[in-house]
């Protein structure tokens, strides 16, 4: 650790900028995971259909990695430092629950629909956000399936506040540092694993809060590398391409005790140089108005798909065959877009208005006397934030409401 006049004497921090690319970045980690549920759940019963959906969406999983890498990086990135505890939470819980308590009454619904069975204790984890610490089978994924994952991020963002402070404090060895170690502790998880019931494996690397938090800690300290300016990663471009190149091999070549490990690398640097393009004011594919909008109702998306599919299926007695001949691929297409239906109805009527009433209204920042630069006219166009938060891409999508700001200091 090091003091505050030690930190100070580096590159001046920027004022928090909105990054967009991050936004739309969020609709492709969003579409990895669907497609790899597309591919699981056996919608498309043509085999040679659903080899190709195998092949693209192999590792679609590794979609939630990125939310939870990006989520640490988006909110270490505009933590602001009048910001209290308790205001932090109260945005956090505004931003998630609301959604959360609509797919969990929804998912309650179809339960009683098909008669099916729901333990009270399992409904209340669920609806309090208790599920990933539970190991036994079933339970952490009870009632809308895909919760579990908002039950880790909850953990994230208790934990947060508590540790910024701390994080801010740190010399860029340590930062640096804990980006190898980070990684390499993900990596150790495997054999980890082995001091765990043989039963509890896959919640233990897959589900257990501590253990996925290595990916939020990972972004979040990447975040304050670039917060500083000592950030050092490759530009969009190169990122993009390791990417690519790192998730074929892992598909193809690479073991599976792997994947996790390098993902999240790759995740973290296309991250890293999304922000960087917005911040520069750098060209970047991902901030075009169509995407930005899909990042924003990602996280609506996210939560809606697999209640969606599987009562479809099992409404229409497809489940665990799926649909013959062409009639697969056209039903995933179709949900594909019932989802995103359903998804910008539930971000237009329910995240986005009671974000605003129940979250903590943020003063607006002061005005940077210095050289600024606009970053493109579609960002400006879609700077909106109800959360306040300083960037479109959040943990579990981004917020809009009332325009701000569109620039940010020159670099």
């Amino acid at each position: 650790m090091t003091s505050a006049a030690t930190v100070s004497t580096a590159r001046p921090a920027p004022a928090p900028a909105r990054l967009p690319s991050l936004t739309g970045l969020r609709w492709i980690a969003a579409l990895l995971v669907f497609g790899f549920h597309a591919g699981t759940m056996r919608i498309i019963a043509e085999p040679d259909y659903k080899a190709v959906v195998d092949a693209l969406f192999t590792l679609g999983l590794s979609g939630v990695q990125f939310f939870f890498i990006l989520s640490g990086f988006v909110l270490v990135w505009s933590a602001r430092a009048g910001d209290s505890r308790r205001t932090f939470w109260r945005r956090r819980v505004a931003k998630i629950y609301p959604n959360h308590l609509v797919l969990w009454g929804a998912a309650l619904l179809v339960a009683w629909w098909f008669a099916d069975p729901v333990l009270p204790a399992a409904a209340l984890e669920n609806v309090l956000l208790l599920q990933a610490w539970d190991p036994r089978p079933g339970w952490f994924y009870s009632i809308n399936t895909v919760s579990w994952s908002l039950s880790c991020e909850f953990f994230f963002y208790l934990c947060l506040p508590l540790a910024l402070p701390l994080l801010r404090r740190a010399r860029p060895k340590l930062l640096w540092a804990l980006i190898v170690v980070l990684p390499l502790l993900i990596l150790a998880l495997w054999p980890a694993q082995q001091l765990v019931p043989e039963v509890s494996r896959w919640w233990f690397t897959q589900i257990f809060p501590p253990v996925r938090s290595l990916e939020f800690w990972l972004g979040a300290v990447a975040a304050e590398l670039m917060r500083r300016g000592l950030w050092r990663g490759p530009g969009l471009t190169v990122a993009s391409g390791i990417f690519v190149a790192t998730w074929v091999a892992a598909a193809e070549w690479i073991r599976a005790e792997l994947w996790t490990t390098l993902l999240a690398v790759a995740y973290l640097l296309v991250i890293a140089a999304a922000a960087d393009a917005d911040v520069r004011g750098k060209r970047s594919p991902w901030r075009s108005r169509p995407l930005v909008w899909l990042g924003e109702v990602s996280f609506a998306f996210y939560l809606v798909h697999v209640l969606v599919m599987t009562s479809v299926l099992r409404f229409t007695g497809d489940w665990g065959t799926g649909f013959e001949g062409w009639r697969g691929p056209v039903a995933v297409l179709g949900f594909l877009l019932v989802n995103l239906v359903l998804a910008g109805l539930l971000h237009r009527f329910v995240e986005t208005p009671m974000m605003r009433r129940l979250g903590p209204r943020r003063p607006a920042r002061p005005p940077v006397p210095q050289q600024r630069t606009p970053v493109t006219q579609a960002a400006g166009n879609d700077a909106r934030n109800a959360d306040g938060d300083g960037t479109q891409a959040e943990a579990g999508g981004a917020d809009q409401a009332g325009s701000q700001s569109t620039y940010v200091d020159s670099r």
